[in-house]
């Protein structure tokens, strides 16, 4: 565009100096008319290369568009998993259609592995959150894994809601959730697998040590 606009003024002096030649009768009429036609010819290439160069800008604003739309496309496709965690079960095979909103995998969050124990109303009267506790998986019967309960359910299961009869009081069950400790999970989290079978070993009094080793 910038030839262009050289051109025109080029083409412009030249139409000034030979109008004022023209006047003097230094130039013919023929010699005027042909460099009116050189201004009005390099107007038309400037306004054709200011057509070229808004062409080429919004050439650029789509390119940058179909850009942004293939990065935001990839950025879709792309799995990103909101916690640390393992894959239990994929539900989709690579090359599937999966419709919006829909499931591929099951995640498990080992941020937090626990076990759910049920107490009767009277032990779990005497159990508080954070209290210490021990887990014992069937799989390593010889290492008592560090515990914290976590959860005490304030109401009762197995039984109706309500009962009357101190016998029926006794019945009542309540679960109770043991935390593993977060860095004995952090140093064996590819040992832990969902559902695996232990027993879980409350203290209701603090005052009293754990024992060197846990029955079974």
């Amino acid at each position: 565009m910038a030839v262009a606009r050289s051109n025109l003024m080029l083409a412009r002096i030249t139409y000034k100096r030979s109008y004022e030649l023209v006047k003097r009768n230094f130039l013919s009429a023929q010699r005027l008319d042909t460099d009116r036609a050189n201004v009005r010819a390099a107007e038309a290439s400037l306004a054709a290369a200011h057509t070229r160069v808004e062409a080429a800008r919004a050439a650029e604003t789509a390119a940058s568009a179909a850009e942004q739309r293939i990065e935001s496309l990839l950025s879709d496709g792309e799995l990103k998993a909101p916690i640390d965690g393992r894959v239990l079960y994929r539900l989709v095979e690579p090359g599937e259609v999966l419709a919006a909103g829909g499931k591929l995998l099951t995640l498990v969050d080992l941020s937090e592995v626990y076990m759910s124990v049920f107490l009767p109303s009277e032990r779990a009267g005497q159990l508080k959150v954070g209290a210490d506790a021990r887990i014992v998986m069937d799989a390593w019967p010889d290492e008592a894994i560090a515990a914290r309960v976590s959860f005490v359910s304030d109401e009762a299961q197995f039984t109706p809601r309500e009962v009357e009869t101190r016998s029926e009081r006794e019945k009542l069950m309540f679960r109770v959730k043991v935390s593993v400790d977060p860095a004995w999970l952090e140093a064996n989290a590819a040992r832990v697998k969902p559902g695996m079978a232990g027993m879980a070993w409350l203290r209701l009094d603090s005052a009293v040590p754990w024992p060197t080793t846990l029955p079974r």
